[in-house]
């Protein structure tokens, strides 16, 4: 497992991709302290659980849909919605404007 700085990440960017594509981890540092994990992407880490996490993720930035999540998840739309409950993560997101919206409408 190799070591990068932050500052090491402008001029090894190169280094870190390579190392991904051959399969090793990469730990990331800011002033001495671990930041984050560069894990090598692959179908064997998806089957492992971490589908379900990454849709959750992505939903939760709004770069995927319900369905789409629940669709890369590998799990129903009902099973998908029971994760993100389990995360914390609201299914429904509306705005204060959006909601007062709503109300009115449904008066």
């Amino acid at each position: 497992m190799d070591t990068f700085t932050v500052r090491d990440l402008r001029e090894h960017t190169g280094q870190l991709i390579h190392d991904a594509e051959a399969g090793k981890l990469s730990l990331i540092t800011k002033h001495g302290r671990p930041v984050f994990l560069a894990v090598p992407f692959s179908e064997d880490l998806l089957e492992l659980g971490l589908r379900q996490v990454l849709a959750a993720k992505l939903y939760q930035e709004n770069a995927f849909s319900l369905e789409k999540a629940a669709k890369l998840a590998g799990i129903s739309l009902e099973a998908f919605i029971e994760v993100l409950g389990s995360m914390g993560i609201p299914v429904v997101s509306y705005s204060a404007s959006e909601l007062q919206r709503e109300l009115k409408n449904f008066e």
